[in-house]
């Protein structure tokens, strides 16, 4: 900004010096166009200076876009994380997830997305989007879009999920091949203060995205023995 301000003071000032020898004669002219060219002078300084100043404003990120938390999606027995975006409806989200993990069941549509719905709905903050592969958005409040190929729409978008290469996601979204089951969970540790069996008597187990399996085969999963009031076991498989 600087910079051009200089360049602009540093024209006018040469214009000004030459349009003065010229009417050096007629000493009441040479005052009333000196004075019209330093209000010409000057607005287009402060017009330059704006600009800069538009600018500048214009590099800022976007705090919409920022990326925050992470949530858990599993397919099939395979878990990918998701980024999300910070607004309400991802706050909606991650609030109810902390209830604990929500399944819903996805279709193919248009060959390049799986879409379900949620079961519920969500606060919506629509805007034309542009959809890229592993992007998952919100559309009319209550349907979860699962981009693997890319659309031009109104929605809201949620987060992007991680993932290696575009084949990978593929495969992970089962592109093509029809319905599938998705659970959301969160990606922290459960935060459980407490595991309950469905019934007395029998034992249990409770994996680190909040999934209850009574046949727990591998990996780190909560274990609650037979009888209510008993302290959890963290075991390894």
């Amino acid at each position: 900004m600087v910079g051009n301000s200089v360049k602009w003071v540093s024209v006018f000032r040469q214009i000004l010096r030459n349009f003065a020898n010229e009417i050096n004669e007629d000493t009441h002219m040479k005052s009333l166009f000196i004075n019209r060219l330093m209000m010409t002078a000057l607005t287009l300084l402060v017009m330059a200076c704006g600009h800069d100043d538009a600018g500048e404003m214009q590099a800022q990120p976007t705090n919409n876009a920022s990326m925050t938390q992470k949530i858990n999606m599993t397919i099939d027995g395979q878990t990918l994380s998701v980024t999300l975006v910070d607004n309400s409806a991802t706050q909606a989200l991650v609030t109810a997830l902390a209830e604990g993990p929500i399944t819903y069941e996805a279709d193919d549509y248009g060959g390049f997305e799986k879409v379900g719905p949620l079961g519920r709905s969500l606060p919506t903050s629509n805007q034309q989007i542009t959809t890229e592969p592993g992007d998952v958005i919100l559309y009319s409040g209550n349907q979860i879009v699962l981009f693997y190929g890319s659309n031009s729409w109104s929605y809201t978008r949620l987060g992007r999920i991680s993932y290696d290469s575009l084949d990978q996601l593929k495969s992970f979204l089962k592109a093509g091949q029809g319905r599938i089951s998705v659970t959301l969970s969160l990606s922290e540790p459960t935060g459980m203060r407490a595991v309950r069996s469905d019934s007395e008597g029998e034992e249990s187990f409770v994996t680190l995205n909040g999934m209850r399996t009574r046949d727990a085969k591998k990996g780190i999963v909560l274990k609650r023995s037979a009888g209510r009031g008993q302290v959890i076991k963290t075991i390894k498989r």
